[in-house]
């Protein structure tokens, strides 16, 4: 079964199609958490809806993240109002690295809804200490289960690097995606359709 992300109508868009892997975490990480390099750490933030947009584009760009970008302002702007959701920076030093978006609007599920290094970050060693700090930090909230999500269009080690930290993969979805040409977007052939 294929499922259809729709947007708008007569907006024009480039269709592409992705599986979805979703997954889950049951128990907290057996050991601690990998230690940061010295200067690194994570830092909640409030942002505003121009700095949220842009963290959405920073790291989600080379991976079609295009479901928030494609919101108007008012929704966006409405979400992060909400508070339903803990919002954090990779920092080093006081250079943002990577961002997190948990989904906090139930305590009791807690959905790792963003997740990812900034192009210039990536391969420098972090994201391992980065994912089970975040990771670590969700089960602070004490959840009975964490669930992520990771696509095809994702960096090709996400759904590997997700499994090594702790996540089972539960279930895989073909979707079709509609993704907003205005968004600029470069959409790989691969997943045109």
């Amino acid at each position: 079964m294929i499922t259809e992300i729709p947007i708008r109508a007569l907006e024009p868009t480039t269709r592409m199609k992705v599986t979805v892997t979703f997954m889950r975490m049951t128990r907290p990480l057996k050991r601690p958490a990998h230690n940061l390099p010295l200067g690194w750490r994570l830092e909640q933030i409030e942002p505003t809806l121009a700095y949220y947009r842009g963290l959405q584009d920073r790291v989600g760009r080379d991976y079609c993240w295009w479901m928030r970008q494609a919101s108007s302002d008012a929704d966006l702007t409405a979400f992060l109002e909400s508070k339903t959701a803990e919002i954090g920076l990779l920092m080093q030093g006081d250079t943002p690295r990577g961002f997190y978006e948990l989904d906090l609007s139930d305590k009791k599920q807690i959905n790792l809804a963003y997740f990812g290094l900034f192009p210039d970050t990536i391969g420098q060693g972090v994201g391992r200490a980065f994912l089970e700090s975040v990771v670590a930090r969700a089960w602070s909230f004490g959840p009975s289960e964490l669930l992520v999500n990771t696509c095809t269009a994702d960096h090709p080690r996400a759904l590997s690097f997700y499994k090594d930290v702790g996540f089972t993969p539960v279930r895989a979805v073909d979707e079709v995606w509609d993704v907003p040409q205005r968004l600029g977007l470069v959409i790989p052939e691969r997943f045109r359709i």
